[in-house]
């Protein structure tokens, strides 16, 4: 065990096994969760069959999926068809290998982890790009179309924030991050106003790019199902479908976590009590629920309305907050 513990490729190799083999679990329970919440916000059960409680739902919905039928269009390009849902599971899990979720459980420690999140993060748009593109389907096309002109709208705003943070952390490193907020919550970076006084501005900036990033409801335009049958996914079925399902709910744990590493401290604990990882847990899942909350909340938005806010509000306020924080730096 002593041996396994001190060596760090060993270390990092199981965790990332443990990682990928126990995802598709969370991923299910996590949308119970969700399903469980919307229930409760309108005033009903929920899954309640399948289980106590309906907590074995997950389990049946995985079995479903995998016994479906696997059609694949006659003029698809089969390759790029079946790699599409792969590359964007990959992609989102590989980021989330270097979150801290500790001072010690991590799967990967680089130095420039921030940096690597954001370009293995980019590549989830090329992935839903060419799903759409390899189906031959007009709808499929169309929304994958849309997909790439969200996605370059929210980067920018989500990039100036986080060149903001740079700033006043001057590193790229997670942990040195995380470490730079102990303390108090008033150290976290959400609440240091003396350095930007807009910073609870900024966190909001950076949690809806980051529901945009992730086509998460109001800004689901790779699945609109009212407008383009099911977006970009419209010719996946079976376990194909489940696999763009599971990297969705990937992306919304890197997401959360990211936000919970630059904004709330990490696994910084406000009070000095419980472990980091217990604290860090309660923030990402804090905002998990806001996420889900503000799916079930908010009517999805129509496509100009979606890029005139990136394009006209958020970018430019970004931006302000990004020269109001270099300013106050360079004089205090």
């Amino acid at each position: 065990m002593q041996s396994v513990l001190h060596n760090p490729l060993l270390l990092s190799a199981i965790l990332a096994a443990v990682l990928v083999c126990l995802f598709p679990f969370v991923a299910g329970y996590m949308v119970l969760m969700e399903r469980k919440v919307l229930a409760d916000l309108q005033v009903r059960l929920g899954p309640m069959r399948v289980g106590p409680h309906g907590l074995l739902q997950p389990i049946a919905d995985a079995f479903k999926l995998l016994l479906k039928e696997d059609l694949i269009p006659g003029q698809s390009d089969k390759g790029i068809f079946w790699m599409a849902p792969v590359i964007s599971t990959f992609t989102a899990l590989t980021a989330l290998s270097v979150v801290p979720f500790s001072q010690s459980i991590r799967v990967a420690d680089v130095n420039v982890g921030l940096l690597m999140v954001f370009s293995f993060g980019s590549i989830n748009v090329m992935a839903i790009m060419l799903s759409g593109w390899s189906s031959r389907n007009k709808y499929a096309i169309i929304s994958a179309a849309r997909v790439v002109s969200q996605d370059v709208a929210y980067e920018i705003p989500m990039l100036l924030v986080v060149i903001t943070l740079l700033m006043m952390t001057g590193t790229m490193d997670l942990n040195e991050i995380v470490r730079q907020q102990a303390g108090g919550f008033w150290h976290w970076n959400l609440f240091k106003v003396w350095v930007n006084p807009l910073m609870p501005v900024t966190f909001v900036i950076f949690f809806i790019c980051m529901l945009a990033e992730t086509n998460r409801a109001p800004f689901d335009m790779a699945e609109a199902e009212s407008e383009l049958v099911a977006g970009a996914f419209t010719e996946y079925a079976g376990m194909g479908f489940g696999i763009f399902f599971m990297a969705e709910y990937a992306n919304i744990v890197l997401g959360c976590s990211l936000g919970t590493v630059l904004f709330l401290g990490g696994w910084q604990s406000p009070f000095g009590i419980w472990p980091g990882v217990v604290w860090f847990l309660l923030k990402l899942y804090a905002l998990i629920f806001t996420v889900i909350w503000v799916r079930w909340t908010f009517p999805r938005t129509q496509f100009y309305g979606l890029l005139n806010l990136s394009w006209k509000i958020l970018i430019p306020v970004s931006l302000f907050t990004l020269l109001l924080s270099s300013a106050m730096i360079k004089i205090f």
